[in-house]
């Protein structure tokens, strides 16, 4: 999942074969709904499929892998809202709402409310709007509805909606050390350790030695020697996990960074 784009306030997705998207950073919150098929979603800690008629919502500000997979023979669809900061803006102005305290949030939840699973279902039957031919008055009062019926469900979500402050400060070598196999880019990377690209590049040097680039290569190469050694994983398995956009480019890295071709290494097993 490179970043999960909000290219549409309101978006309807559907694909006939496994589907991810390319940078796997989450830039505003949504709430969405699996249609059909499945979704997985994972933040590096854990990861959770939803599956037909479940909901999904995720937050802003975090690095979250996401896989679309179609049922046999059909598509995988889903809707999704997006709420930018104009929009949360302009909501919370409207009906009161900010943020009392900063919260940690969870890279996603699961709602289970049948409000807002029917809610979202409804959004089906505005074809403008599936067709991106919407009326933005009409799209802006769904925002709004949504947001409504989420903050009924969760009143406590409105700490993590309406902060809109910028990521603090945090120790690098942790960070980068938990997250090196997300496919972002170093400004992604540099932005959620709270740093100027220039401070996040300086600050890495001090830490590890190398440039970020150089080190997120390595590192991910490291995991998958690893993998393939250790836990006897096979490159097909594990290569889109550790960032890696295709398997030619993994197996041009590996053999640089090692000196001999992945599959070596599976014969020897």
């Amino acid at each position: 999942m490179s970043e999960i784009k909000p290219f549409l306030p309101i978006n309807y997705s559907c694909h006939f074969a496994e589907f991810r998207d390319g940078e796997q950073f989450a830039q505003t919150h949504s709430l969405g709904l699996v249609i059909s098929g499945q979704m997985e979603l994972n933040d590096g800690q854990k990861k959770t499929v939803f599956k037909k008629g479940e909901l999904y919502s995720s937050r802003k500000n975090h690095l979250l892998k996401f896989v679309k997979h179609p049922p046999k023979n059909g598509e995988i669809k889903t809707l999704t809202i997006y709420f930018d900061d104009d929009i949360l803006h302009e909501f919370g102005k409207e009906y009161g709402y900010k943020a009392d305290k900063g919260e940690i949030s969870l890279a996603y939840i699961k709602p289970k409310n049948k409000t807002l699973r029917a809610f979202m279902q409804s959004l089906l039957d505005y074809e403008d709007i599936l067709n991106n031919k919407g009326d933005t008055k009409l799209i802006r009062l769904k925002q709004k509805e949504a947001l409504l019926l989420l903050l009924k469900y969760d009143p406590t979500l409105k700490d993590v909606l309406f902060d809109f402050s910028e990521p603090y400060k945090m120790d690098l070598e942790t960070f980068m050390n938990k997250n090196f196999h997300f496919n972002v880019k170093v400004e992604r990377f540099a932005y959620l350790t709270g740093r100027s690209l220039a401070a996040f590049k300086r600050d890495f040097q001090k830490v590890f030695g190398k440039p970020p680039r150089q080190w997120l290569q390595e590192r991910r190469l490291q995991e998958a020697h690893y993998l393939i050694t250790q836990k006897g994983k096979s490159v097909s398995d594990f290569y889109l996990d550790l960032g890696f956009e295709n398997l030619s480019h993994f197996s041009f890295a590996f053999k640089k960074q090692f000196g001999y071709a992945p599959t070596e290494l599976t014969k020897t097993r």
